[in-house]
């Protein structure tokens, strides 16, 4: 297997996507399994291809991925995460387009922490005048 050209980390919620560019036809592979058995949706598949799809460079790399943590809908965001910052990494041309589309910004919204007295982060417990 060759040497990878650019790996990078990309996160969402609490999911951690470690991405590999490697010269090839366009083969994505997550967790050592192909993107259609890992992400059975649809929409999973074109958030993870969204970046490829605006730099006309689907084929142009095959990706290797790792990604561990959170839940599919994360996972897939981490993964566009970390495919657009590696395509950042090896043309920086690329960027301007990237950037305007919203690739390359971490979304850092995160599951508020649960308070005592509480059920989750802010619902009451039914509150009983009698």
């Amino acid at each position: 297997m060759p040497k990878p050209l650019s790996q990078v980390t990309g996160r969402r919620k609490r999911a951690v996507a470690r991405v590999r560019f490697r010269p090839g036809g366009g083969a994505i592979t997550v967790n050592r399994r192909a993107i259609d058995a890992y992400f059975p949706s649809a929409t999973h598949r074109m958030v993870v291809t969204e970046p490829l799809r605006l730099t006309t460079t689907v084929e142009a790399y095959d990706i290797d991925a790792t990604i561990a943590g959170g839940g599919i809908s994360g996972q897939a965001g981490a993964l566009r995460l970390g495919i657009a910052r590696g395509l950042v990494e090896l043309d920086p041309d690329l960027r301007a387009g990237l950037k305007r589309a919203g690739f390359l910004t971490r979304d850092a919204r995160e599951k508020e922490s649960k308070k005592y007295g509480l059920k989750k982060a802010r619902k009451a417990p039914q509150y009983s005048k009698r």
